[in-house]
Protein backbone atom coordinates (compact mmCIF):
# COMPACT_ATOMS: atom_id res chain seq x y z
CA UNK A 1 0.00 0.00 0.00
CA UNK A 2 1.02 3.54 -0.65
CA UNK A 3 1.66 5.30 2.69
CA UNK A 4 1.11 8.76 1.18
CA UNK A 5 -2.62 8.12 0.71
CA UNK A 6 -3.20 8.13 4.51
CA UNK A 7 -2.62 11.76 5.39
CA UNK A 8 -4.04 13.29 8.54
CA UNK A 9 -6.64 15.94 7.79
CA UNK A 10 -5.99 19.34 9.34
CA UNK A 11 -8.60 22.06 8.88
CA UNK A 12 -7.57 25.43 7.54
CA UNK A 13 -9.60 28.64 7.84
CA UNK A 14 -10.58 28.33 4.16
CA UNK A 15 -11.93 24.77 4.59
CA UNK A 16 -14.06 25.39 7.70
CA UNK A 17 -17.82 25.29 7.07
CA UNK A 18 -19.75 26.92 9.93
CA UNK A 19 -23.50 26.38 10.31
CA UNK A 20 -26.09 27.95 12.63
CA UNK A 21 -27.90 25.66 15.07
CA UNK A 22 -30.88 26.30 17.39
CA UNK A 23 -31.21 24.30 20.62
CA UNK A 24 -34.38 24.46 22.73
CA UNK A 25 -33.45 24.27 26.42
CA UNK A 26 -37.02 23.85 27.69
CA UNK A 27 -37.14 21.00 30.20
CA UNK A 28 -33.49 20.01 29.57
CA UNK A 29 -31.09 19.19 32.41
CA UNK A 30 -28.44 21.94 32.60
CA UNK A 31 -25.24 19.84 32.68
CA UNK A 32 -26.29 17.42 29.94
CA UNK A 33 -27.36 20.27 27.67
CA UNK A 34 -24.15 22.22 28.35
CA UNK A 35 -21.86 19.28 27.54
CA UNK A 36 -23.63 18.60 24.23
CA UNK A 37 -23.63 22.29 23.27
CA UNK A 38 -19.90 22.54 24.15
CA UNK A 39 -19.25 19.57 21.85
CA UNK A 40 -21.11 21.30 18.98
CA UNK A 41 -19.28 24.60 19.62
CA UNK A 42 -15.93 22.79 19.64
CA UNK A 43 -16.72 20.96 16.38
CA UNK A 44 -16.37 17.45 17.79
CA UNK A 45 -19.58 16.35 16.06
CA UNK A 46 -18.00 16.94 12.64
CA UNK A 47 -15.57 14.68 10.76
CA UNK A 48 -13.38 17.73 10.07
CA UNK A 49 -12.58 18.29 13.78
CA UNK A 50 -9.14 19.79 14.34
CA UNK A 51 -8.11 20.34 18.00
CA UNK A 52 -6.40 23.71 17.53
CA UNK A 53 -9.01 25.30 15.21
CA UNK A 54 -12.53 26.67 15.65
CA UNK A 55 -14.34 24.11 13.46
CA UNK A 56 -17.63 24.16 15.42
CA UNK A 57 -21.00 25.68 14.63
CA UNK A 58 -22.70 28.82 15.94
CA UNK A 59 -25.23 27.76 18.60
CA UNK A 60 -28.39 29.63 19.60
CA UNK A 61 -30.00 28.44 22.84
CA UNK A 62 -33.64 29.48 23.36
CA UNK A 63 -35.87 29.11 26.46
CA UNK A 64 -32.90 29.25 28.85
CA UNK A 65 -35.25 30.31 31.67
CA UNK A 66 -36.97 26.89 31.51
CA UNK A 67 -33.82 24.85 32.21
CA UNK A 68 -33.89 22.11 34.89
CA UNK A 69 -31.39 21.29 37.63
CA UNK A 70 -31.54 17.89 39.31
CA UNK A 71 -31.71 17.33 43.07
CA UNK A 72 -31.43 20.40 45.30
CA UNK A 73 -28.91 22.20 43.07
CA UNK A 74 -31.28 25.12 42.45
CA UNK A 75 -30.93 26.18 46.10
CA UNK A 76 -27.72 24.43 47.30
CA UNK A 77 -25.29 25.01 44.41
CA UNK A 78 -23.26 28.22 44.70
CA UNK A 79 -21.58 30.40 42.10
CA UNK A 80 -18.47 32.14 43.43
CA UNK A 81 -17.13 35.51 42.29
CA UNK A 82 -14.80 38.05 43.80
CA UNK A 83 -15.04 41.83 43.48
CA UNK A 84 -11.29 42.30 43.74
CA UNK A 85 -11.54 44.09 47.08
CA UNK A 86 -10.56 42.55 50.44
CA UNK A 87 -13.44 40.43 51.72
CA UNK A 88 -15.20 40.85 48.38
CA UNK A 89 -16.46 37.27 48.00
CA UNK A 90 -19.95 37.12 46.49
CA UNK A 91 -21.89 33.84 46.48
CA UNK A 92 -25.05 33.32 44.44
CA UNK A 93 -27.38 30.35 43.97
CA UNK A 94 -28.82 29.38 40.57
CA UNK A 95 -32.26 30.34 41.88
CA UNK A 96 -31.15 33.94 42.56
CA UNK A 97 -29.24 34.13 39.28
CA UNK A 98 -32.23 32.85 37.25
CA UNK A 99 -34.38 35.69 38.60
CA UNK A 100 -31.96 38.44 37.54
CA UNK A 101 -30.09 36.91 34.55
CA UNK A 102 -31.70 33.65 33.33
CA UNK A 103 -29.22 33.27 30.46
CA UNK A 104 -26.12 33.48 32.64
CA UNK A 105 -26.60 30.05 34.27
CA UNK A 106 -26.52 28.32 30.87
CA UNK A 107 -23.63 30.44 29.59
CA UNK A 108 -21.50 29.68 32.66
CA UNK A 109 -22.22 25.94 32.38
CA UNK A 110 -21.15 25.84 28.72
CA UNK A 111 -18.11 28.03 29.41
CA UNK A 112 -16.94 25.60 32.09
CA UNK A 113 -16.94 22.77 29.54
CA UNK A 114 -14.83 24.56 26.94
CA UNK A 115 -10.99 24.68 26.92
CA UNK A 116 -9.47 27.17 29.36
CA UNK A 117 -7.35 29.03 26.79
CA UNK A 118 -7.66 31.53 23.94
CA UNK A 119 -9.46 28.96 21.77
CA UNK A 120 -12.09 28.44 24.48
CA UNK A 121 -12.71 32.17 24.71
CA UNK A 122 -13.03 32.36 20.92
CA UNK A 123 -15.49 29.43 20.89
CA UNK A 124 -17.68 31.09 23.54
CA UNK A 125 -18.24 33.99 21.11
CA UNK A 126 -20.15 31.52 18.89
CA UNK A 127 -22.78 30.96 21.61
CA UNK A 128 -25.96 33.02 21.88
CA UNK A 129 -28.36 32.38 24.77
CA UNK A 130 -31.90 33.81 24.99
CA UNK A 131 -34.33 33.54 27.92
CA UNK A 132 -37.46 33.23 25.78
CA UNK A 133 -38.42 31.42 22.55
CA UNK A 134 -37.60 34.40 20.28
CA UNK A 135 -34.15 35.11 18.83
CA UNK A 136 -32.97 37.73 16.29
CA UNK A 137 -30.97 35.28 14.12
CA UNK A 138 -33.64 34.18 11.63
CA UNK A 139 -31.63 35.67 8.74
CA UNK A 140 -28.92 33.04 9.32
CA UNK A 141 -31.53 30.28 8.72
CA UNK A 142 -30.50 28.19 11.74
CA UNK A 143 -31.17 24.45 11.77
CA UNK A 144 -33.15 23.14 14.77
CA UNK A 145 -31.33 20.38 16.68
CA UNK A 146 -32.84 18.14 19.35
CA UNK A 147 -30.46 16.95 22.05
Amino acid sequence: MDTNSFKTFSAKPSTIDKQWVVVDAEGQVLGRLASQVASILRGKTKPTFTPHMDTGDNVIIINAEKIRLTGKKMTDKQYFRHTGYPGGVKLTTPEELMEKHPTRVVTMAVKGMLPKNSLGRELLRNLRVYAGPVHPHTAQQPEKVTL
